[in-house]
């Protein structure tokens, strides 16, 4: 990994709300993948998302990270964290 070429992490109002709602365990892990998308935000457990405009969701455990990659700007705009349930999607 090529650590000058990380990509910017920005975390939207919305989804810093989310992030307040998340136990504690479960954060820890979230924040994990945060930092390795910014080595990588197409790693991980991802997946476009239809009718999006060109939105992933990263899966963690039972957490979706929603989010959005500026290729020209290296940068990773995360517009949600959901807990995935039988009504998410």
């Amino acid at each position: 990994m090529n650590g000058d070429m990380l990509w910017d992490l920005v975390i939207t109002n919305p989804a810093a709300r989310d992030l307040r709602a998340i136990p504690e365990r479960d954060l820890r892990r979230v924040n994990a993948a945060f930092e390795a998308m910014r080595f990588n935000p197409y790693g991980g457990d991802i997946k476009l998302l239809r009718g999006s405009g060109g939105s992933f969701r990263r899966r963690v455990g039972s957490w979706r990270i929603l989010f959005g990659v500026d290729q020209g700007k290296r940068t990773v705009v995360i517009f949600g964290v959901k807990r995935r349930t039988s009504t998410t999607y």
